[in-house]
């Protein structure tokens, strides 16, 4: 089947899609990414497969506005959500990835993490899943599967719309489990599926064979982390070994992303993710909380083993698998680009000259080279060509791109409302 690119996509039949999401996963923490101490081979041979990008931002530095923004295709303003959620979540007006393809005839299924509402208006089903297994918030305890951390605690695991009942079982393990058996039932049939990790956020409960591959790393925080970090690597390696399993890999597009960057919060012991050379973490609008490791794969179409170092979005990837399996996008405005182009050539040109974020009052625009971030104790400027850290602020040297910038963004806060 010939694609308007130009490029041939498999005689299999339509392309699948695997869209898999890590949670509060390092800016480079994979073994692929330039970390020395994790252990990551599955997501490596992924990388290996296809092509990743090391300037890939996502919409928000925290979770409900980054997933939002990832599957309308929106900045998390036009998705209207641009805070994190715990019940009333996105509209369920804002039209997904999975309604882009449950309209075209695909089975949609949703594993693990939601965390865009809990109402019959905003739950997976009301937002183009046919399936769901998983929690609905923002994070769960990973063998009672309760949501602790706000009261009043609560049980938090589903399947569809009735709740389910699997104590002492290991969630990522029956993520595994259910996306098996979804792969099993569909493979004659076309599917996406959002593997939508719940790790390596807290609690940090790593299985005791990948804790004990970390024993002799000094730092207790970095052991947790790291332990999760390679048991996350596992279930993903499981779930592509069942795509090959049953003849499917030639023919699924996979995208492995992260949310955005790691936790230094209190509840992930202040921290043991890395964000290399990056400032900042999750919650923050600096490199380290929106910049993330990202990958793309499908034999034969995309190339394998390169890299791309343009920035691009998580919001091009809405256009960018519609490209792929040749569905038509909605009529409403979509912010991200499809980079199918930049993916197939290196040399091709980047989809952005700016971009813009906004999280609790805190706002942060990229314009060429040029980053400005605002909080309420400074004003920024950097030039990240020759200053990745964000360590230089030459907002007094350069008052004039300052002002250029602010207008920008100024000019997008009202834009970025208009649905």
């Amino acid at each position: 089947m010939a694609c308007m690119l130009g490029f041939e996509l498999s005689a299999q039949g339509p392309t699948n899609v695997v869209l898999i999401v890590a949670d509060d996963l390092g800016s480079v923490d994979l073994n692929c990414c330039g970390s020395d101490d994790l252990l990551t081979p599955n997501i490596d041979a992924l990388a290996n497969r296809g092509v990743r990008f090391t300037q890939f931002y996502v919409g928000s530095a925290i979770c409900s506005p980054s997933r939002a923004a990832l599957l309308t295709g929106r900045y998390p303003h036009r998705a209207q959500l641009p805070r994190n959620t715990d019940y009333k979540g996105m509209p369920g007006s804002q039209f997904t990835l999975a309604e882009l393809f449950q309209e075209a005839g695909y089975r949609t299924s949703l594993i693990g993490k939601w965390h865009l509402g809990e109402t019959p208006e905003t739950d997976p089903q009301a937002q183009g899943f046919d399936e769901f297994f998983g929690h609905r918030r923002g994070c769960i305890d990973n063998y009672s599967h309760f949501f602790y951390w706000s009261g009043p605690n609560r049980h938090d695991l589903w399947r569809n719309r009735t709740e389910v009942f699997e104590s002492g079982e290991y969630f990522p393990d029956l993520m595994v489990r259910e996306a098996k058996r979804f792969l099993q039932a569909q493979q004659d049939e076309p599917f996406f599926l959002y593997f939508a990790l719940n790790t390596p956020h807290y609690p940090m409960q790593a299985e005791q064979r990948f804790v004990d591959m970390y024993v002799d790393l000094e730092d207790a925080n970095r052991q947790r982390y790291a332990a999760f970090v390679t048991s996350l690597d596992d279930k993903v390696g499981q779930v592509l070994d069942e795509l090959d399993r049953l003849n499917l890999a030639e023919n699924t597009l996979v995208v492995f992303m992260s949310d955005h960057g790691h936790s230094i919060e209190e509840r992930a012991f202040g921290g043991g993710g890395s964000a290399g050379p990056y400032r900042g973490a999750k919650g923050t609008l600096w490199e380290g909380g929106i910049r993330v490791p990202c990958i793309l794969s499908l034999p034969s179409v995309i190339p394998a083993g390169e890299i791309r170092d343009h920035w691009v979005t998580s919001m091009d990837l809405f256009p960018t698998i519609a490209e792929y399996v040749e569905l038509k996008l909605p009529d409403h405005k979509i912010d991200g680009r499809s980079i199918t182009n930049l993916i197939a050539d290196v040399d091709a040109s980047a989809p952005h000259n700016t971009w813009h974020w906004e999280l609790y009052g805190k706002w942060a625009v990229r314009h060429k080279q040029w980053k400005l971030v605002k909080t309420d104790k400074e004003t920024f400027l950097s030039d990240l060509s020759i200053d990745l850290s964000e360590h230089n602020n030459l907002a007094e040297a350069n008052p004039d791109i300052v002002k250029a910038l602010t207008a920008l963004h100024k000019d997008w806060e009202v834009e970025s409302h208009v649905q």
